[in-house]
């Protein structure tokens, strides 16, 4: 019997045809339906992103969303589809509406920044759950606890200047890393009452393991979040030493975390209210030479409060740990212990990297705009006298053209300029969305729809910031005789400001994050000249994001110089 004639070899054949052929079928039948007959099909945007997440997945892999999304704006308007069921909005009304007054709860990504396989604050998808998360830290980050905080701010951004003043001449610093290490040391000293001496292991050239970790957390989720569970198990168990730390970031900051929380609770106990916490930490600072210092620099010990330590001059200063030890949810069960090291993962994570990416691209600006720094060094010098004693943060708050550079800085360079992704509530949501959805910009948007506006966008409104893509910190001073009419510009840029995020679920660290900011500037204007390394230019410093934002080069290395007035003469 030939081929041709055998029934079952040709049904096979028929079927072989038939099947792509269904499949392609299948696939515009999908696409129409998403682009006509979908509940979104009346939001602009281009036909790709409507009928597949390929588009936004690829430009997520390309580093490059936060712009992607930004020229969507500038083709569309002010409201764009960017994936089947994701909606892409730049309106200062629907964000208020969106983040502060209905508080839509956040979508699934946010999952893929757990820590220790647990949820913190930051990852809690419903609003209601996350308020009662804040309230346990909330305190820890107000004004008045931090200003008390300053003399540990001060004392480890002192070691940095030390250690720079130490360097060869001619020194290419990568201040990624750098200010990475910096911001560590605040963070474990703010939380913990603890010496980390991150930057001092830095000096010698040793990378300190929890910094490595920190940095290595992100990529890690971004990897394990885009393999199946059984090839996440398989990837961690390849025997590269330098992929085995990446795998193991997660635990060996749950391990320092741990350790932390281990010795905390035996100083609050009876026995341990007369050992001073100062006994269980290594010294911040070891050199010969004067420290660098606030000019009411003080030292911790224990008080008799549980979650409190006091000073030699009465002062008494709340570390961020004892808070979360102390605290307890609303049925009176205190803050389980796997809660609390999540919770403080994830204000490493949140307050490290991003410090450090905002101060290092802060000083590449200013190796391109000499005409602004000398506006800034002219007001530091006289806040600063004394090169090794930096100001009180109620001194440097009001310096204004530090302020004003700060906030172009963010504007421009903030470190989370990423899509910050909502859920449309159902109709039971207190809003009180009816079965036609929330009206977004006279659209309908149905319920389970993901919204989100970013920071970038938001930031370069050229109604609001004329010439967004000028670092112009001009523009937050008063620039007319009319004081109201100032009051009202500042006040409508500030509006549309979201370097921390926006509405209730802003970063609780916006203000340490702010403190650290201006002593790290005040104290390396002060001492160097800041110039850019060979290679650190416009195309090693382009902008990246990954949620975070970052150098294309990964890296950005500067080169600090003493200033002539520090030389000895």
């Amino acid at each position: 019997m030939s081929p041709s004639s055998d029934p079952m070899l040709s049904l096979s054949l028929t079927a072989l045809v038939a099947l792509p052929v269904l499949l392609a079928l299948a696939l515009v039948v999908r696409a129409v339906r998403l682009l006509f007959f979908h509940p979104l099909s009346s939001v602009p945007g281009p036909w790709y992103a409507a009928v597949s997440s390929l588009w936004i997945t690829t430009h997520v892999l390309r580093l490059e969303q936060c712009k992607a999304v930004h020229a969507l704006f500038q083709i569309y308007g002010p409201v764009v589809r960017i994936a089947p069921n994701k909606i892409a909005f730049n309106d200062l009304g629907t964000a208020k509406t969106v983040y502060s007054t209905c508080k839509f709860d956040k979508s699934v990504y946010y999952k893929s920044l757990l820590t220790n396989d647990n949820d913190h604050a930051m990852t809690t998808l419903p609003h209601a759950q996350y308020s009662i998360r804040r309230k346990a830290y909330a305190q820890h980050y107000t004004p008045s606890n931090l200003a008390k905080l300053q003399p540990e701010i001060s004392e480890a951004t002192g070691q940095l200047i030390e250690v720079l003043h130490k360097l060869p001449t001619n020194t290419a610093i990568d201040t990624l890393s750098l200010f990475r290490h910096l911001a560590l040391d605040i963070i474990v000293a703010s939380s913990y009452g603890f010496r980390l001496g991150a930057v001092a292991k830095w000096a010698v050239d040793s990378e300190d393991g929890l910094s490595r970790a920190i940095g290595d957390f992100p990529k890690r989720g971004i990897l394990r979040s885009a393999v199946p569970s059984w090839a996440w198990a398989l990837v961690c168990k390849v025997p590269h030493q330098r992929l085995r730390l990446l795998c193991a970031s997660d635990k060996i900051m749950a391990d320092f975390v741990s350790t932390r929380v281990y010795e905390m609770r035996a100083m609050l106990t009876p026995s341990a209210k007369t050992t001073p916490i100062a006994a269980r930490r290594m010294p911040f600072w070891s050199s010969t030479k004067p420290s660098l210092s606030t000019s009411s620099s003080r030292s911790a010990s224990r008080s008799a409060s549980e979650d409190s330590f006091a000073d030699t001059t009465g002062a008494t200063k709340s570390y961020l740990l004892p808070r979360l030890l102390a605290f307890n949810y609303p049925n009176g069960v205190p803050m389980p212990e796997q809660d609390v090291i999540s919770e403080c993962m994830g204000h490493m994570v949140a307050g490290t990297d991003t410090t450090s990416i905002s101060a290092s691209f802060f000083l590449w600006e200013l190796t391109r705009r000499r005409d602004i720094l000398n506006k800034l060094r002219s007001e530091i010098d006289a806040a600063m006298p004394d090169a090794r004693v930096i100001p009180d943060i109620k001194v440097l708050n009001e310096l204004e053209y530090l302020n004003a550079f700060i906030e172009e800085g963010l504007r421009i360079y903030g470190a989370a300029p990423s899509l910050l992704e909502r859920v449309v509530p159902g109709p039971t949501h207190s809003s009180g969305f009816g079965a036609d959805g929330f009206d977004l910009l006279g659209h309908a948007i149905p319920s389970s729809t993901i919204v989100a506006t970013q920071a970038w966008s938001m930031h370069r409104d050229p109604a609001i910031f004329p010439s967004p893509d000028t670092f112009l910190p001009e523009r937050w001073l008063p620039s007319s005789s009319s004081r109201d009419a100032d009051a009202e510009r500042l006040a409508r840029m500030a509006s549309y400001m979201m370097p921390f995020g926006t509405g209730s679920r802003i970063c609780g660290g916006k203000n340490l994050a702010h403190i650290t900011m201006r002593v790290l500037l005040v104290a390396v204007l002060r001492n160097f000249e800041v110039e850019a390394a060979p290679g650190t230019d416009e195309k090693s410093m382009d902008m990246r994001d990954s949620f975070v934002m970052f150098p294309a080069a990964m890296e950005c290395k500067l080169i600090f110089r003493p200033r002539a007035s520090l030389l000895p003469s």
